[in-house]
């Protein structure tokens, strides 16, 4: 069921994320005069801040893994943390793979690797209700190349919160 339930998340997603305007050319001189996109004023700052922990939102994983390496237990420890301090908080995992390896095995391992963050981020303390974990499997790759490099970066669970 979860699979099924997967899938079609997936669909809706990509059907959503599919669908593009061409700017016109007032959006364009808007797009020019105004600044920087700004983020979610409702989002917390601190989870902004490049020089927090909090800002880093990914967590990478070995080649046909879904363990999550102890070079990223203190970032998921820090989420935790942030969650349990923030009750009102919520996160979407949402769990990658790279490219090698059918559809359905992809997003069976990215929906293993989403688990992955949450059975830790829940260990540590944050509440079950915070977080939703779902597989984007090889659909929203970070690199396209097709080499270990992409790979790597496509190897994936990203954190994130709601208003980004």
């Amino acid at each position: 069921m979860k699979k099924v339930i997967s899938v079609l998340l997936i669909g809706l997603l990509s059907a959503c994320a599919s669908q593009t305007t061409q700017p016109t050319a007032e959006d364009k001189s808007a797009t020019q005069a105004a600044p920087a996109a700004v983020a979610d004023p409702n989002l917390n700052p601190i989870l902004r801040d490049p020089n927090n922990i909090l800002s880093k939102r990914s967590v990478y994983y070995d080649y046909d893994s879904f363990v999550v390496k102890n070079e990223y237990r203190p970032l998921v420890q820090a989420h935790a943390q942030y969650l349990r301090d923030n009750a009102g908080a919520r996160v979407l995992l949402q769990g990658n793979a790279d490219e090698r390896g059918s559809r359905e095995y992809n997003l069976a391992l990215g929906q293993k690797r989403a688990d992955s963050v949450k059975n830790a981020l829940t260990l540590s303390g944050a509440k079950d209700s915070q977080i939703e974990a779902v597989s984007l499997g090889e659909e929203k790759p970070r690199a396209t190349g097709h080499d270990e490099a992409s790979w790597a970066e496509n190897r994936r669970t990203d954190i994130r919160y709601q208003g980004e």
